[in-house]
């Protein structure tokens, strides 16, 4: 894993994802959304019916949060990563109509690994636990639909250094995976 920490403006070229790799460290900027399963399954439903999004999914990054209710003088609550195996029903749909990243904590199953090397997709780690350390790198927060969702609606978020792991780069390289084995190689060296 590399431990310098590089930065991404988001969104980004279709070459810019595709030279991360998995183990890198960000620090993203720019525009990102937010959405969770509820508004995925709506997101999905609207794709089927060949109606469009809310917003315009292409070269997009959808972070995987429900924030906590925000306090006064903040532009969000506590907005920590939800396990992002909720959404791997719906992601290859999403990746699909253009997504190019997700934000979100833990693994991603094979169907959904196998879209993103298809569509040169990036899944990002954020780290779980530190919900009102990342709120800070939020500058603004607008819920653009789906309000009856609660902390769940879909808003557009404007981050400033929001700290992520590259977790599944555009190739299928895994960091999870990769963390296992080097632990266990580790373990077979002791």
């Amino acid at each position: 894993m590399s431990e310098e920490r590089k930065r991404l403006q988001i969104p980004c070229s279709e070459e810019e994802y595709r030279s991360l790799r998995a183990g890198d460290r960000l620090l993203i900027s720019g525009t990102l959304y937010t959405a969770r399963d509820a508004a995925h399954k709506r997101l999905c439903a609207l794709l089927d019916e060949g109606r469009e999004l809310p917003f315009d999914i292409r070269g997009q990054v959808i972070y995987y949060v429900g924030p906590a209710p925000t306090p006064p003088g903040y532009a969000i609550g506590s907005a920590g990563p939800t396990t992002s195996y909720r959404m791997d029903k719906y992601a290859p749909r999403l990746l699909d109509a253009g997504l190019k990243g997700m934000i979100g904590k833990g693994l991603r199953n094979d169907e959904v690994k196998a879209s993103m090397k298809k569509n040169g997709a990036v899944y990002f780690a954020a780290t779980g636990g530190a919900a009102a350390l990342i709120a800070r790198s939020i500058i603004s927060s607008e819920v653009i639909a789906y309000e009856d969702l609660g902390t769940e609606a879909v808003r557009k978020l404007e981050v400033r250094d929001m700290p992520v792991i590259v977790a599944v780069d555009p190739d299928g390289n895994d960091a999870y995976e990769a963390g296992r084995e080097e632990c266990r190689a580790a373990l077979a060296s002791l």
